[in-house]
């Protein structure tokens, strides 16, 4: 396929993740996590494990008929069970592709600390229901976008060191940008199909995060401080 094709191509995947999000990844992240790969793949095994435990937990929570926080709605109930179930499957795949390509360079997988970005997103989501449901699909939304978004920013720079690394990241857009139209689709089910209040809020706050300094390098951190 012509280089302008796939060009075209993988800019029609990010696009609605692009027009979700307030602002793209400075551009000093992008050489930063460049110049310190081990770390981004070590944080992105991390995440994607982080995320497949994240959608089975909203089955457990959510999805269980008659559970204490089962969804009333049961056409709403079995579309998270469908979506977070594939959800889930898919992001332990990524796991594994990805402790594979750091056993490759001979790099162990040691969990990192969690960054500033998702402890402080995961810090507002509301205790009650319904909102504390919402809030997690709103969240889950946003990440996934963002991830989007960075994969689709660093593969200028990876396709002229990091061809391979390119090649997969760019093999991520389209489940990544379905994952996050997924959890804003049940978002916005779970609150009744009115515009969700709360999304602008949680999208103006990664936009904060996602601009200001950060003293590690992690795939979602802000620009080196």
């Amino acid at each position: 396929m012509p280089a302008a094709s796939i060009a075209l191509r993988r800019e029609t995947l990010v696009a609605p993740a692009l027009a979700l999000l307030r602002c793209r990844t400075p551009d000093a992240w992008v050489k930063a996590a460049a110049a310190d790969l081990q770390t981004l793949l070590v944080d992105h095994a991390s995440l994607e494990l982080r995320a497949a435990e994240q959608a089975q937990k909203l089955i457990r929570r959510y999805g269980a008929s008659g559970g204490p926080g089962s969804l009333s709605d049961t056409t709403l109930r079995l579309q998270l069970l469908q979506k977070m179930s594939r959800l889930a499957r898919e992001e332990l795949r990524h796991f594994e592709q990805v402790i594979e390509l750091l056993a490759q360079r001979g790099v162990a997988y040691e969990p990192l600390t969690a960054s500033r970005y998702a402890r402080t997103l995961h810090g507002q989501i509301r205790s009650s229901e319904p909102g504390r449901c919402i809030d997690t699909l709103i969240i889950g939304a946003i990440i996934e976008a963002r991830s989007c978004e960075r994969f689709f920013s660093l593969l200028p720079m990876l396709e002229v060191s990091e061809p391979e690394l390119a090649a997969f990241y760019a093999s991520l857009l389209r489940s990544e940008a379905r994952h996050f139209e997924d959890y804003l689709a049940l978002a916005q089910g779970v609150a009744g199909m009115k515009p969700v209040k709360r999304l602008d809020g949680f999208l103006d706050l990664d936009a904060e995060l996602v601009m200001a300094p950060d003293c590690e390098m992690r795939f979602h951190s802000g620009p080196p401080a």
